[in-house]
């Protein structure tokens, strides 16, 4: 089952429908339900909404219901903290400048930050390279919910489906190396309707790898949503206690000199006899025990997600050196590291597909250009830029380090070659001289 076509005939002997059974499968079937709670969840679909009413004094209770969004928080802070500044492409020169280019038209620096976005989320993501009415290269996005990869016992992608419902109707996309058909089923049974070569091949796939099952990402939510639930429900729980014991209880010691408390006991007054005593009692909070337990699983849930705490207002800085700076984010450091290696997976294999795209435009990229492709990542880490430029300056001065190395690392510098030839292209002012009359 080497091909797509081997597959189909073996799997589902010839069944000119199998994509239908494909997607229908445990393990397709459990990923596509997996992403579709985690799309409920970051929506605000809480385990805390589901806590049941209760009977308190007599009366039918709802109880607090207090939700935490920080999960959706800290996605993005993943997400920006790797993508804020564009992947900067390194490479030959003709090269990075065709592929600036297609990325500049096709706004692929806007993609990618959908593209991480929904591997952090999901764990999985995929995009199809083709070209637009326009003529330009273009990708469409393909969520973990609606994409279904396709791999043989080897792990080598062989096909892709694409499934999503409108009104009511049922919409299919089967991606193999070399065609795309459109299935719908509008007519009132599922048929194909639109047939067309495929340039770019399959879809690219973006994914978080999941070290139980294998081609199947992981999410990050799986290791956030269960402390942030414990968190909400003591929140909540410690929340309704408050407002129940706002309501002291009045206790009367002694012998009174009427027959009942007046039930208005703040504004009113009673008289007691000789020696008796009356008092509002009202149960303790233990607002230190809450505290603790609260930021111990508020730190937890920071240190699980890699998360500086700096970044989420939990610590007061000043005056913080380089050095410091690095220290406390290096732990989203080495986060966004491993993010960077499976993202560069998937941009890499995409353009491979865009030099095969630009063929098609009569750009011929060779394999010894595409080798020299790298991609250069710029975290979105608060830096003290006179520092940085300081150094520079000093190495500069030295003769230690070049122009272009300056360029490279400068903090005010997003696209190198553009800055290089604007430099290159500054007239040197001519100063004429002038005859002077005295």
């Amino acid at each position: 089952m080497s091909t797509l076509e081997e597959y189909i005939a073996s799997k589902y002997k010839g069944n000119k429908f199998w994509f239908k059974d494909e997607i229908a499968q445990f393990i397709n079937y459990n990923r596509i339900h997996e992403t579709r709670e985690y799309k409920e969840y970051l929506d605000g679909q809480h385990d805390i909404l589901n806590n049941p009413n209760y009977m308190y004094n007599g009366q039918l209770v709802s109880p607090r219901k207090i939700v935490i969004n920080l999960a959706k928080t800290i996605i993005n802070f993943k997400t920006q903290y790797l993508l804020k500044n564009p992947v900067n492409l390194v490479g030959d020169v003709e090269l990075v400048k065709q592929l600036n280019m297609v990325n500049k038209l096709g706004k692929f620096d806007n993609k990618n930050e959908k593209i991480l976005n929904h591997m952090i989320k999901y764990g999985q993501v995929s995009e199809y390279l083709f070209i637009n009415n326009k003529g330009r290269i273009d990708s469409k996005i393909i969520d973990a919910e609606s994409g279904t990869p396709i791999y043989n016992r080897t792990k080598e992608l062989i096909g892709f489906i694409e499934f999503n419902q409108f009104d009511g109707k049922n919409y299919y996309t089967v991606y193999s190396e070399n065609a795309v058909e459109e299935y719908n089923d509008l007519s009132g049974s599922l048929q194909l309707v639109k047939s067309s070569p495929n340039l770019s091949g399959l879809p690219v796939v973006y994914t978080v790898e999941d070290d139980l099952v294998s081609n199947k990402g992981r999410s990050d939510l799986k290791d956030y949503i269960n402390i942030l639930d414990n968190m909400e429900d003591l929140l909540s729980k410690y929340t309704e206690s408050f407002y129940k014991f706002m309501n002291p209880i009045p206790v009367a010691i002694g012998q009174q000199l009427e027959t009942t408390v007046p039930q208005n006991v703040v504004s009113g007054g009673f008289n007691l006899d000789d020696g008796a005593d009356f008092k509002l009692v009202s149960n303790e909070m233990d607002y230190k025990t809450f505290e603790s337990v609260y930021k111990t699983l508020n730190q937890t849930l920071l240190d699980v997600s890699s998360t500086p705490a700096v970044s989420m207002n939990k610590t007061d800085i000043s005056n913080l050196s380089e050095v410091s700076i690095k220290l406390l984010f290096s732990l989203a450091d080495t986060n966004a590291g491993v993010l960077e290696n499976y993202i560069m997976d998937g941009l890499t294999e995409r353009y491979e597909k865009v030099a095969k795209l630009l063929g098609y435009k009569g750009i011929k990229i060779t394999d010894e250009q595409l080798v020299t492709l790298e991609f250069k990542f710029v975290y979105n880490t608060p830096s003290n830029h006179k520092e940085i430029l300081d150094n520079m300056k000093t190495q500069y001065d030295m003769g230690a380090i070049s122009t272009e190395t300056i360029i490279d690392n400068s903090p005010y510098v997003n696209d190198k070659l553009v800055e290089l030839t604007r430099l290159q292209d500054v007239p040197v002012p001519v100063v004429e001289n002038e005859t002077v009359s005295v």
